[in-house]
C-alpha cells in the first residue's frame, strides 16, 4: 500500500520542476513511510511513497520496464491478489521477472494487454502508467473504489494523487471550495467522480482515465450489472462460502505482520474465524484487535441502532478461535484532543471528524505498533443487506437515499441546525439529494419479469453498493493510511459483490433476519451468540463527558473572530454549546471540524451569489 502522485504537462519540461514534485510526493509520506521515489521524463513526473507489504526489497517505485526501445513508468498503490496467476501467464508469454512483487506483474500486464489489463486484476488499486509510445498517461482505479484516486485537469495536461493534498501541494492549484463541493460534504452520499475541491475529480471506480495531447478520456471497464440468478439457496450459500474461503486466503498474503479487525458483529467475526482457520493450517494464530471506550459498560444505553455493547461478543469470538486478542480502549481526552482532530482532518483533506473518525484513527494508530496489514469486515452490510433500513417497508419506496430517509424518520423534523440560514438556502441540500438519487436509480437495470418488491430492493442494494459504500471505504482508507496501516476489505471482492447483488432479496432474508446468506455460509465457524446477534453499527462513546468537552471547545470558538462563521451561525453554535445536549453532538462535531479544516487549508469559499 502506498501513496502516489504525478504531473503531466505537454508544454513544459517537468525535469525542471523537481522541488514541486518532491513537495507533492512528501504529502503522501503517511501512506508510505518506508521509502520514496520520483521518476521523470520530459513531459511527466511520477512520485511515490511506499508502505512495503510484498517483496520488501524488490517492490520499490516508481517502477519502469522496457517495451522495445521505450520505457514505461508506473506508480501504484494497493494490492492485486491474483498476481501469482497473472505472473505465471505472463511468463508463458515470454515476460521475464526481476522481482517477486505484484507491482512488476501489474506493469508487465499493461505491457502485454494495454488498458484491457484492468479487467484481469483482482484487488484494490490506484495506479498511473506513462506510456511514451503515444505520450499517454493511463490512470486506473479498482472496481469498488477501495483505494482513493483524484485528478485535476490543467491547461496542458493533468495533476493526480492518491489524496487531494498531493494535488493542492502544486502552486498551480488554488484551494477553492464552491457550492457543489459543500453539497457533497454536507449530504450523506457520494456522487461518482465528484470532489470537495473546485476543479478536482475522482477517478471513478472501475474506470480507466487516459490523458493525451487531445485531452482526457474515460472508459468504464466494470460496472455493477443485473443478471439472472440461477442457483438455488443451498448452492448459493455453498458458493458464497467457497468465495469467502478463497478471498480470505488471498488477502492473508503479506510479508509483514497481519491481523484482523474484530467488532463482535457477524461480518468481522466471519473474517476473523475464516482467517484463524487458515492460519491454523500453517501452525499460526490470528491476531485480532477491537475498539472500546473507557466506561462504555457503565454508560451504555441501548437504542434502535445499537442494542448491545460489542465487548462480550468480541471475546466470545476471540475465545472460540483462540486469537491473540487485544482491546484498544480509548478515553475522552484522546477523542476530543484538538491535535487528534487536526490529524483526522488533515488525513481527510475535508472537515470530516467526530468520534467515529477519531476513534478509527486512534485504533489504527495502536494497531500499527504491532501489525502492518489488517483484514476488515467493512462493506458486508452493503453487500448482504444488513442495515435496519433495508427491512423498513416505508423507506424502500421513498424517492431518496434509504439511509437518509430512515434516519430522518427516526430523528424527526426539529433537529438542531448550526449552519447559517442563507448558506442552507443557497445549497438547497434537499434538492441536491433528490437530483443525485434520481441519477443513481436511472443506472439500475431491471430484470425481465422482476416483481415490484424485488425491483425495489434491487435499487436499494444498488444505491448502497455504488454510493454509500464508497463513503465508508474512503473513511477507512484515510484513517488507516494516515498511520501507515493497510486495511483490506474481503467483502469488496468483485466476484462476491456481483454474485450476491444478483441473488433475490427473498434469498438474502430467507431465515427472517438480515444477512441470511452470510450467516448461513459462516455459522459453522462462529459462536452461537454472534450467529444470533442483531446488527450493530460501529460503536460510539456514550460518556456524557464527550459532549460536554465538545461544547466547551465550541464555546471558546464562538468567542473568537474565526472564518468558520462564514458558514456556521455563531448564535446557534453558542446556544447548542451552552445547552450541551446530546442531541446536538453532530452539530458540535461539525462546527469544530469546519474550524479545524479552515485553519489547516485556508480554503476560499465561493458560495453565495
Amino acid at each position: 500500500m502506498c501513496g502516489i502522485t504525478g504531473w503531466v504537462a505537454y508544454r513544459q519540461d517537468l525535469e525542471a520542476e523537481g522541488a514541486v514534485v518532491d513537495a507533492m510526493t512528501e504529502t503522501m509520506s503517511c501512506r508510505g513511510p518506508d521509502a520514496r521515489g520520483t521518476w521523470y521524463a520530459r513531459h511527466v513526473a511520477l512520485g511515490h511513497r511506499r508502505l512495503a507489504v510484498i517483496d520488501l526489497p524488490g517492490g520499490e517505485q516508481p517502477m519502469t520496464t522496457q517495451v522495445g526501445d521505450v520505457t514505461l513508468g508506473m506508480v501504484y498503490s494497493g494490492e492485486v491478489y491474483n498476481y501469482t496467476e497473472l505472473r505465471d501467464e505472463l511468463r508463458r508469454r515470454g515476460h521475464p521477472f526481476m522481482t517477486d512483487s505484484d507491482t512488476e506483474v501489474v506493469l508487465r500486464a499493461y505491457a502485454e494487454w494495454g488498458t484491457a489489463f484492468a479487467e484481469r486484476l483482482n484487488g484494490m488499486y490506484a495506479l498511473a502508467i506513462w506510456d511514451p509510445r503515444n505520450e499517454t498517461l493511463v490512470m486506473v482505479r479498482d472496481r469498488m473504489g477501495i483505494k482513493p484516486f483524484f485528478y485535476y485537469p490543467t491547461a496542458d495536461g493533468v495533476l493526480f494523487g492518491s489524496e487531494p493534498k498531493a494535488i493542492l501541494a502544486n502552486p498551480a492549484v488554488p484551494a477553492v471550495v464552491e457550492a457543489a463541493g459543500l453539497r457533497e460534504l454536507l449530504t450523506v452520499s457520494k456522487t461518482p467522480g465528484a470532489s470537495l475541491w473546485a476543479g478536482m475529480h475522482e477517478v471513478e471506480p472501475g474506470t480507466v482515465v487516459t490523458v493525451d495531447r487531445n485531452g482526457i478520456h474515460t472508459n468504464v471497464y466494470w460496472r455493477l450489472e443485473t443478471k439472472q440468478h440461477v442457483d438455488d439457496q443451498d448452492t448459493s450459500v455453498a458458493h458464497i462460502r467457497e468465495l469467502l474461503d478463497d478471498i480470505t486466503r488471498r488477502q492473508l498474503v503479506a510479508d509483514v505482520p497481519k491481523c484482523v479487525l474484530l467488532s463482535g458483529g457477524l461480518d468481522s467475526s466471519a473474517i476473523t474465524a475464516l482467517a484463524a482457520g487458515q492460519l491454523a493450517e500453517e501452525g499460526r494464530k490470528v491476531r485480532s484487535f477491537a475498539v472500546d471506550f473507557v466506561g462504555q459498560e457503565e454508560n451504555f444505553q441501548p437504542d434502535e441502532l445499537r442494542g448491545t455493547p460489542d465487548a462480550p461478543y468480541v471475546h466470545d469470538v476471540a475465545d472460540l478461535v483462540r486469537s491473540q486478542h487485544s482491546d484498544i480502549v480509548l478515553d475522552n481526552a484522546a477523542l476530543t484532543d484538538p491535535e487528534i482532530r487536526r490529524k483526522v482532518i488533515r488525513a481527510n483533506d475535508a472537515p470530516l471528524g467526530g468520534d467515529m473518525f477519531g476513534s478509527l484513527y486512534l485504533l489504527f494508530s495502536a494497531i500499527r505498533e504491532q501489525s502492518t496489514v489488517a483484514l476488515s469486515g467493512e462493506s458486508a452490510d452493503e453487500v448482504f443487506g444488513g442495515y435496519l433500513w433495508f427491512h423498513d417497508p416505508e423507506v424502500r419506496t421513498k424517492p431518496i437515499f434509504p439511509w437518509i430517509a430512515y434516519l430522518a424518520s427516526r430523528r424527526g423534523g426539529n433537529q438542531p441546525q448550526v449552519l447559517r440560514k442563507e448558506v442552507l438556502k443557497e445549497l438547497d441540500l434537499g434538492g441536491h439529494l433528490r437530483d443525485r438519487y434520481a441519477e443513481a436509480v436511472r443506472e439500475v437495470e431491471r430484470l425481465d419479469g422482476e416483481s415490484d418488491d424485488e425491483w425495489a430492493m434491487r435499487k436499494v442494494c444498488y444505491l448502497h453498493l455504488t454510493r454509500m459504500v464508497r463513503m465508508l471505504l474512503d473513511r477507512k482508507d484515510r484513517m488507516s493510511m494516515a498511520v501507515g496501516l493497510e486495511v483490506r476489505v474481503p467483502f469488496c471482492d468483485h466476484r462476491l459483490v456481483e454474485y450476491v447483488y444478483n441473488t433475490p432479496w427473498s434469498m438474502k432474508t430467507f431465515d427472517g433476519h438480515e444477512k441470511s446468506l452470510l450467516r448461513a455460509a459462516t455459522q459453522d465457524v462462529l459462536p452461537q451468540s454472534v450467529v444470533d446477534r442483531r446488527k450493530s453499527p460501529y460503536p460510539q462513546t456514550q460518556d456524557p463527558a464527550y459532549v460536554e468537552t465538545l461544547a466547551a471547545q465550541v464555546r471558546e470558538l464562538a468567542a473568537e473572530q474565526h472564518p468558520v462563521f462564514e458558514l456556521v451561525d455563531r448564535d446557534s453554535a453558542r446556544q447548542l454549546a451552552t445547552a450541551a445536549d446530546g442531541s446536538a453532538r453532530r452539530q458540535l462535531e461539525q462546527t469544530l471540524s469546519l474550524a479545524t479544516w479552515m485553519d489547516l487549508y485556508h480554503p476560499e469559499i465561493k458560495l453565495l451569489r
